[in-house]
């Protein structure tokens, strides 16, 4: 199964206890973000398959044309209703296009074999990882399980005929959008009818309506594997199905998708995603939907092209995912949305009956509540004046730190106060050392401590502040890099793609340097020197390590924040109050060592 590079980043506290508390929060947070589990399955029906099915032979006396009715049998025990046969003789192509997409069906089930997306919201094209241009369906999936807009029913034997019928298209060729292309099929007791309508937007329309016998058969309309860009780790791990039912959006995670799981209405829309694409059903008549998913695995240990799987010599299995539409009458008329996940895109998509938009498709993980604004306003600085995504970034680091600089400020106020007091606490410690931790007296003597903090306005909690606003920023921009597909390959300088790791490895190597100045030139005051010299060395190599596979714009981040951060310090402790600060720990470094002289780790002489 795939291996998932589990990063850390850097941390710090003012005393032992908070720098191993954030220390555990980071790491659990972290490994918590990167866990997935992929349960196995396999799959229950069967859909179409690559071969062409040899031309219909002609229909006799004793047995119709299609033997995949199961109850239609030949000995004539149950009636059939007879259809006119519809059916092509040769399989065809038609091409739909307009300037976002270019789609090809074949009239072998009516199901579309490409899907070739344009043109990006922002500008430029979609390409795939080789340059080419995207075609956004998992052709290796497809092939094994169906193609986008097949028909799946609860009967495997009619789906394969379904899927392997040589439908009659209204139209051949190139057809230009706005357009509308139907497929006929009709052979013994089966009709099919399928309408596909398109506009000059991502969404198009479709009517299906399937019937044996003369009665309806629930058929849904399916996107049964995945999408053309799972090519890594990424890819299939973001795989899920997304869903609005009675107003309230859902991201079910491929361990709790169940294949051939069905899901009632009423159904504002529902689909299936990965980080940057979704084919997303909105039904007409929400109430009596039907959603159909399916959860299938396919070997990618020959076709995954980045790293981050183990190769090994057996087979490398990953879970697609696939979800369909269907309505309880059996008549299906339903909206597609088959496109990227971009907020510009998806405000602009609302469900029938005036119902919720696709906004909420886009899932930015746990710190969504920092992570939305914080594309939102990268998206802002990027759309008004710095177009590359990676200058954009800057900016806003830029922004963030700003912002900071009060806290940080009155951190260093904060610091000064407790040195100053840091005698007269530890004299207080020394009158209670011959008690046991558990002893009584120990209350007394934490009274005592924090009484002498208040009286002198010290705030024991006044150095996490930086760190408590850092740490969220920095889980958020964690969980929204990979989730945007603006930044999908944008580029910045020497960086091919800002979601993928530094090619070169020069941004970790430059926030290993950033971090190790960022521990050296910010004072610490009552930190024990053994845990800074731990922390001006142990955390560079953390961060450089989680830097070093994860995607570029986060060490971007990371590193820009550091170097201002060095700077406001260095400035910082050329002021009166650095001063004070640092003659106050050298004054305590030579009390403790015994000597005339004495050196602090952090916080630069």
């Amino acid at each position: 199964m795939a291996e998932f590079k589990n990063p850390n980043q850097q941390g710090g506290g003012q005393d032992n206890n908070s720098f191993l508390l954030m220390m555990l929060v980071l790491i659990a947070v972290f490994f918590g973000l990167q866990y997935f589990h992929t349960s196995k399955t396999k799959p229950a029906a069967p859909a179409a398959t690559q071969t062409e099915p040899a031309p219909a032979a002609a229909p006799s006396s004793a047995q119709p044309p299609v033997a995949a009715n199961g109850p239609a049998a030949a000995n004539g025990t149950k009636a059939t209703t007879a259809q006119p046969v519809v059916q092509a003789t040769a399989a065809s192509t038609t091409v739909i296009e307009n300037e976002l997409y270019r789609i090809t069906f074949s009239n072998k089930g009516g199901e579309v074999i490409s899907w070739i997306l344009k043109k990006k919201p922002a500008g430029g094209a979609f390409k795939d990882d080789n340059g080419k241009p995207l075609d956004i369906i998992h052709q290796q999936a497809a092939a094994k399980y169906g193609y986008p807009l097949s028909l799946h029913t609860s009967d495997p034997a009619l789906t394969a005929t379904l899927a392997n019928a040589l439908y009659v298209p209204s139209a051949t060729g190139n057809l230009a959008a706005p357009a509308s292309l139907t497929f006929k099929y009709s052979a013994g007791d089966l009709a099919v009818t399928k309408t596909f309508t398109f506009d000059e937007t991502y969404v198009l329309h479709a009517d299906v309506e399937v019937t044996q016998n003369g009665k309806p058969v629930r058929a849904y309309l399916m996107w049964p594997g995945g999408f053309g860009d799972q090519d890594d780790s990424t890819g299939y791990a973001s795989a899920q199905i997304d869903t609005n039912i009675e107003g309230k959006t859902a991201h079910l995670s491929q361990k709790k998708v169940t294949n051939d799981g069905t899901t009632a209405g009423p159904i504002a829309w529902a689909g299936t995603s990965d980080a940057f694409f979704a084919a997303v059903f909105l039904p007409d008549s929400p109430d009596s939907a039907v959603l159909a998913s399916l959860k299938n695995e396919i070997d990618v240990g020959k076709t995954i092209h980045k790293s981050g799987f183990s190769m090994s010599k057996g087979p490398v299995n990953v879970p697609v995912l696939g979800a369909g539409i269907a309505d309880v009458s059996g008549h299906t008329l339903t909206r597609v949305f088959v496109g990227p996940k971009a907020m510009s895109v998806l405000k602009a998509i609302k469900a029938s009956n005036n119902g919720p938009n696709l906004e909420s498709l886009v899932d930015f993980g746990f710190f969504s509540v920092i992570a939305k604004p914080l594309f939102i306003c990268l998206k802002f600085i990027q759309s008004h004046g710095f177009s590359n995504w990676g200058w954009a970034i800057v900016i806003l680091t830029i922004l963030i730190n700003l912002l900071m600089l009060p806290f940080r400020i009155k951190t260093m106020q904060n610091g000064l106060k407790m040195q100053r007091i840091q005698p007269q606490m530890n004299a207080i410690k020394e009158r209670y050392k011959k008690y046991k931790a558990t002893d009584p007296k120990k209350n007394e003597m934490n009274a005592e401590i924090m009484k002498l903090q208040k009286d002198n306005g010290v705030n024991m909690f006044g150095g996490c502040i930086p760190t408590l606003i850092t740490l969220p920023l920095l889980y958020a921009f964690y969980g929204m890099l990979p989730r945007v597909v603006e930044l999908r390959h944008a580029h910045w300088l020497w960086i091919p793609d800002l979601q993928a790791p530094d090619p070169w490895h020069i941004l970790p190597i430059v926030m290993v340097v950033s971090q190790f100045l960022v521990q050296w030139y910010t004072p610490s005051p009552g930190v024990d020197p053994s845990q800074q010299k731990m922390m001006a060395f142990t955390m560079p190599a953390i961060s450089g390590w989680f830097t070093w596979y994860y995607g570029a714009g986060l060490a971007l981040y990371w590193a820009v924040g550091n170097f201002i951060g060095i700077i406001q310090q260095a400035v910082m402790n050329r002021t009166s109050l650095g001063k004070e600060m640092r003659a106050v720990a050298a004054k305590r470094a030579r009390r403790k060592a015994g000597t005339g002289t004495g050196k602090v780790i952090q916080g630069k002489q």
